[in-house]
């Protein structure tokens, strides 16, 4: 979908996503050390206020311009010093130009793209990772759309860990710390995601 799109999606639910982090993302981020952190294609800002409530400054992109709004109001809610660490961004993340060695977090959660652009912003979000940064990964399993509920049923759109391993390994050469498909339980049934951290290393 483009943007306009997710704008009617985001307009036709209070919070689409909820208050509270995906489970998956705070599996893997809540004990990383407390950095710079991107959250690609935030929607409406669940787990980038989340990661600030931890400590870190996060900066939120998203194409959808209602969501980064309902972002903006969600970061009036909070505390003040959780709200100063956050910036929201309007953009698409298929675009996003990146500066090496800028964040210590990146963070993709249910961003499905076309392989090419997806493999490609990742490659970028690599490519920005300080050392002993993290590239943090959650969507919907190839293996979803035959065993399990909900999400894209287009097969390009979806995530597999082996995919994900050899390309952030063979391509970004960063340590892949976790790629395994994980169940989460929904009200439709249980739904297949694809969960990866992977690490840059230190300074060669």
């Amino acid at each position: 979908m483009d943007a306009a799109a997710w704008d009617q999606q985001y307009q036709a639910h209070e919070l689409k996503w909820g208050r509270e982090p995906n489970r998956f993302v705070r599996q893997q981020c809540e004990r990383l050390p407390i950095g710079d952190a991107l959250d690609l294609a935030c929607g409406e800002g669940r787990n980038a206020v989340w990661l600030a409530t931890l400590g870190w400054r996060v900066t939120g992109v998203d194409f959808s311009s209602v969501a980064i709004e309902r972002a903006c109001r969600m970061t009036s809610q909070q505390p003040p010093m959780p709200a100063l660490r956050l910036t929201w961004k309007v953009q698409d993340v298929s675009a996003l130009a990146l500066r090496a060695g800028s964040i210590d977090l990146a963070l993709a959660s249910y961003v499905h793209l076309p392989p090419r652009e997806r493999d490609e912003m990742l490659l970028r979000a690599a490519a920005a990772l300080r050392p002993a940064g993290h590239l943090v990964i959650v969507g919907h399993d190839e293996r979803n759309l035959a065993e399990g509920v909900s999400g894209p049923q287009d097969l390009d759109l979806l995530y597999s860990p082996h995919r994900m391993r050899t390309l952030l390994s063979a391509s970004a050469g960063l340590t892949v710390e976790v790629a395994r498909t994980v169940e989460r339980p929904t009200p439709e049934g249980v739904a297949l995601d694809t969960v990866v951290r992977a690490r840059r290393g230190p300074p060669g």
